[in-house]
């Protein structure tokens, strides 16, 4: 039953995140003829209306919800837009499913972008002796290459992409509520039976048969309180915490012209972590992000025809907890909430020699150096008062490692920033269709854990709107 003063509605399949996953659940459904009524959910803005107002003012407005991250096409594709075409990347999904499995709908789902007008070129593909050189290098070093092809959109191709596919899912039907936040699901007869809404015109129950849930990082730590709330089985899995390095193109020249991503993993003594590089942008720009309650985290993006003079990449520390403690993600936000807070609620910044020479860096040190900051409102300072002695030494440490294989990248004036945080570590119990323990319940992308970066969460959602096609 409805609270008194709620509005009741109906629907068949409510899909509440509209990122890649929850996109192309939709999208799948809708181009498989289902007579379905399909709701869309998502409290961000659609892509036309998605502008940072960054650009104008020079600063962050701290806009609520972020319209970096929030809104239709989600977080991924407006910072980089690069589509991983190996299995061997993005997540854990290959585990549920299958690697041939997982690689066939990538195939599948590459097909879908390239009709909405992705780039035909691919990254990294037909240049094997020259990987094979790069990878040389990375096992001297003690490093592990992951060459994956790579189809890269480009921010701005990429929101022009994502606008096609939200006129072609308005244009079969598909009923989209922006602007409209999921605050808890309907449970009765020990099933999902809906939603509750808060929308424009307040609040609602969205009744449906079946509810996906597909709420990116953004929505991870909404989504463990859910599954903590009611019963949802789960667990804890490992939290990613690290910086954004900036350096200038020349150093990174040659991987980037092979690979155009280099994606390199290490276990750096002393303690062993799974240390990696992530979301490498050529050219690109480094930029700010804001989380709920205000947590800004750095990030990055590059541009098909708009570059800059230096290449950024996100190096990652794991980390895995066992009991008694279980908030990963909680622990994470609490270290980017210390960064914030050494900022004055702007992001760190610290060259790499400061670090090693055990001193803050001043804003006029990095006036003067080779590499420029492409994110100036970042605030120099001192990163390694934030991040955990565990996290930092390794970071380092692998660092060290990368300067062997790519000569200069841990150099003197190579620029770190902090904090960089991924919310994925809540791992959501699937089963088939991708249900939760809960019945009637499905659970997508980056936030139930299994997916991570933007082509495997559109291949997690393109199965689930296959799956309930046939359904």
């Amino acid at each position: 039953m409805a609270e008194a003063g709620r509005r009741t509605q109906e629907a068949d399949i409510v899909i509440v995140g509209a990122g890649p996953s929850g996109i192309f659940t939709a999208l799948a459904l809708a181009e498989a003829g289902a007579r379905k009524r399909i709701v869309l959910v998502d409290e961000g803005l659609s892509v036309e209306e998605r502008r940072c107002p960054k650009a104008v003012t020079g600063r962050c407005m701290g806009c609520e919800p972020c319209r970096i991250t929030t809104g239709f096409s989600g977080a991924g594709a407006f910072s980089d837009g690069k589509l991983s075409l190996s299995a061997e990347v993005g997540g854990d999904l290959p585990d549920l499913i299958g690697y041939d499995e997982a690689q066939r709908a990538i195939r599948e789902v590459d097909g879908i972008y390239l009709s909405f007008g992705a780039d035909e070129h691919v990254e990294g593909a037909g240049v094997d002796e020259e990987v094979k050189e790069i990878r040389r290098r990375a096992i001297r070093a003690g490093l592990k290459l992951v060459d994956c092809p790579i189809r890269h959109l480009g921010t701005e191709r990429a929101q022009a992409i994502y606008a096609r596919i939200e006129a072609r899912l308005r244009e079969v039907g598909v009923d989209l509520h922006l602007r409209t936040a999921c605050r808890d699901i309907v449970v009765e007869g020990g099933r999902c039976a809906g939603v509750v809404l808060e929308g424009p015109d307040g609040a609602a129950e969205l009744r449906a048969e079946r509810v996906v849930i597909a709420a990116g990082r953004r929505g991870a730590d909404w989504l463990e309180k859910l599954c903590d709330a009611h019963g949802i089985r789960h667990e804890p899995g490992v939290v990613d915490i690290g910086v954004r390095v900036e350096l200038r193109n020349e150093i990174m020249e040659r991987v980037n012209n092979v690979l155009y991503e280099s994606k390199l993993i290490g276990y750096p003594n002393p303690f062993r972590d799974k240390v990696r590089t992530f979301c490498q942008n050529p050219g690109g720009f480094v930029s700010q992000e804001n989380y709920a309650g205000g947590l800004a985290v750095v990030n990055g993006h590059s541009y098909k025809n708009r570059k800059s003079a230096n290449t950024n990449l996100a190096i990652l520390c794991s980390h895995r907890f066992t009991e008694p403690f279980d908030q990963p993600i909680a622990y994470a936000r609490k270290i980017g909430e210390l960064a914030n807070m050494l900022g004055a609620g702007r992001l760190l910044v610290q060259r790499f020699g400061d670090i090693q020479d055990g001193k803050r860096t001043w804003a006029h040190e990095l006036e003067r150096s080779n590499v420029r900051p492409t994110l100036p409102d970042a605030v120099a300072g001192d990163v390694t008062n934030a991040l955990p002695y565990r996290t930092m030494t390794s970071i380092i440490n692998f660092m060290l490692a990368v300067d062997e294989a790519i000569p200069g990248f841990a150099a003197g004036e190579t620029l770190l920033y902090a904090p960089e945080l991924k919310f994925y570590s809540n791992r959501v119990a699937l089963g088939a269709g991708f249900e939760c323990s809960l019945p009637g319940l499905h659970c997508l992308g980056d936030a139930s854990g299994w997916t991570r970066g933007l082509m495997m969460a559109s291949v997690m959602g393109h199965l689930m709107g296959k799956w309930l096609a046939e359904r």
